[in-house]
C-alpha cells in the first residue's frame, strides 16, 4: 500500500462550490475542516464540515459550525460517511454551544446503501432535533433539497432559499389539470412557510446569514445584542401600522423580515432596540387572521422563546376569520396553537394594542408581561357593529375602560411608544419564570 503525502492529498479534494460557500461565509483564514479526509470505499466525503468565526456588520464575530453539501462528489448524496461528518458537527456544536448553519445542496440519498442510507438520515436528524432549543440552527437551500433533506431544513429553526432552488419531499408532481409539474419551486417553500427568508442567489445568502448569525444569540443561556445599532429618531404616529411601526420602533436598518410571503395578515421580524435583539409580531395587514397567520405567529413566537428573545406584538386585528372553509383547513387548531404558545412563553412579552383588539383575538395574545395601548385603540369582545345588532347597544371600546378592569398596564400617546417599549423591555429584561414541572406543553399542531 502506497501513502500519500499530505500535499497529494490536499490536491486530491476538489475546489467544490461547498467550499466555496463556506469560504465566502466564514472570516478569511478562520474556516477549520474536519474529518477532510472521511471516506468511504476510497471515495470523498458528499459533504464538508468544519467551524470557524463569522464577521458581520452586526458583530465582530461570531463562532459557527457549518457543513454544506458537495453536489460535485456523487450528486451530493448523502451516505453514512456524510451522515456522520453531519452528526459530528450537531454533537460538537452543543457541547461548545455555538450556531449551526447547513447548506443543502444535494440529489438525495444514496441508493447504492441500501436502507442504510435510511439509518444515515435518521441519525442527522436525530441531532438536530437533540439541539433544538440549545443552539440555533439555519438552513441555507442554494441548489435541490429534496425528501428527508427537507424534512431536515424544515427542521431548522431559520430556513434561508435562493431563488432558483428547489425544495420537495417527492417529485414529480401532478398539478390541478392532472399534468406532471416540476419539482418544488423556491417560491413554494416561502409560500407555504417552510421557509423565512428568500434570497436571489449564493452571495445574497450568504449574507443574509451572515446578518441572522450577528442578532441571534450563540445559544439558549446567552443574549442576543447589535453591536453596531443607531439609535432611530423617526416620529411616530398613530397613522403608522406593521412593518412601518415596527422599522419607526427598531434602531435603524435592523429589521429582518420572516415569512413574508406566509400569513397576509401578520408581520414578523427580528431587530434590535437600544442594541437587544428583540422579535416583533404585528397584526394589522388585514382586518382579521387566517389560520397561516395564526401558524406563522406561533412558529416565530416559540423560536424566539427558546432563545429568550423578548416578543413585542403589536396588535390591531378585528379577530379571527371566520368560515366553514377555514374551519375545515384547521383554523379553529392553529388560533389554540397561537394562544398555547404565547401563554407557554416565559421570555419577556410587551403588547401595544395599537388598533382594534377584538374577541378571541385580545385573550390569544392576552399574557403579556405589560400591555399599552393608544388613546384610539379599541377593546371589546366582538366588532362593536356586530355588538349593536346582536345587543342592541353600543359596546364599550375604550382602552381607558379595558385599564380600569386591569386589562391594559398603561394608555399611552402614539408618540411615546418608543420610550414606553424601550422602558418596558429594560424592567423586565431579568425576568424569571418558574414553569411548572413537565416535559412540554402538547401543543396543538
Amino acid at each position: 500500500m502506497v501513502t500519500k503525502s499530505l500535499a497529494e492529498m490536499e490536491q486530491s479534494v476538489p475546489d467544490s462550490d461547498a467550499r466555496k460557500r463556506l469560504s465566502a461565509f466564514f472570516d478569511e483564514d478562520s474556516f477549520v475542516e474536519l474529518d477532510k479526509f472521511l471516506s468511504a470505499d476510497g471515495e470523498l466525503s458528499s459533504v464538508v464540515a468544519g467551524y470557524g468565526e463569522v464577521v458581520s456588520a452586526g458583530r465582530s464575530f461570531q463562532r459557527v459550525y457549518a457543513f454544506a453539501q458537495d453536489i460535485s462528489v456523487r450528486g451530493g448524496a448523502v451516505d453514512k460517511t456524510a451522515a456522520l461528518k453531519i452528526k459530528r458537527v450537531y454533537e460538537l456544536a452543543a457541547k461548545s454551544g455555538y450556531p449551526v448553519v447547513g447548506f443543502f445542496d444535494s440529489k438525495g440519498g444514496d441508493i447504492n446503501e441500501g436502507m442504510a442510507v435510511l439509518a444515515a438520515y435518521g441519525d442527522i436528524m436525530k441531532a438536530s432535533a437533540a439541539v433544538s432549543g440549545v443552539v440555533p440552527q439555519i438552513a441555507v437551500i442554494t441548489g435541490v433539497c429534496a425528501g428527508c433533506a427537507a424534512m431536515l431544513a424544515a427542521m431548522a429553526d431559520v430556513a434561508v432559499i435562493t431563488e432558483k432552488s428547489e425544495l420537495f419531499l417527492t417529485s414529480p408532481f401532478n398539478n390541478a389539470d392532472g399534468k406532471i409539474g416540476g419539482a418544488g419551486s423556491a417560491a413554494n417553500a416561502l409560500k407555504s412557510g417552510v421557509c423565512q427568508i428568500s434570497a436571489k442567489d449564493d452571495n445574497d445568502a450568504i449574507n443574509k446569514v451572515k446578518q441572522l448569525v450577528s442578532v441571534l444569540p450563540q445559544n439558549n443561556l446567552s443574549t442576543g445584542w447589535v453591536e453596531t445599532s443607531e439609535e432611530n429618531t423617526s416620529e411616530i404616529n398613530a397613522s403608522l401600522k406593521g412593518a412601518e411601526l415596527v422599522s419607526a420602533i427598531a434602531d435603524v436598518n435592523s429589521v429582518i423580515e420572516f415569512s413574508a410571503d406566509f400569513g397576509s395578515a401578520a408581520y414578523t421580524a427580528l431587530c434590535a432596540v437600544d442594541m437587544d435583539t428583540i422579535a416583533f409580531v404585528a397584526t394589522g395587514k388585514a382586518a382579521k387572521l387566517t389560520s397561516a397567520d395564526c401558524a406563522k405567529i406561533a412558529r416565530f413566537v416559540q423560536f424566539a422563546d427558546v432563545f429568550s428573545i423578548p416578543v413585542v406584538t403589536i396588535i390591531d386585528t378585528e379577530g379571527f376569520e371566520g368560515s366553514s372553509a377555514a374551519e375545515l383547513s384547521g383554523s379553529v387548531r392553529d388560533c389554540a396553537r397561537l394562544s398555547q404558545v404565547y401563554a407557554t412563553a416565559t421570555t419577556v412579552k410587551i403588547n401595544l394594542i395599537s388598533g382594534k383588539a377584538f374577541g378571541a383575538a385580545f385573550a390569544a395574545f392576552d399574557s403579556a408581561d405589560i400591555t399599552f395601548a393608544w388613546e384610539n385603540a379599541q377593546i371589546a369582545p366582538m366588532n362593536p357593529e356586530a355588538g349593536k345588532v346582536f345587543m342592541g347597544e353600543e359596546l364599550v371600546t375604550s382602552p381607558f375602560a379595558a385599564a380600569s378592569l386591569g386589562m391594559v398596564d398603561s394608555v399611552i400617546d402614539a408618540a411615546n411608544t418608543r420610550e414606553a417599549i424601550g422602558s418596558a423591555l429594560e424592567m423586565c429584561a431579568d425576568k424569571r419564570v418558574s414553569a411548572p414541572h413537565r416535559k412540554h406543553a402538547n401543543f396543538s399542531f
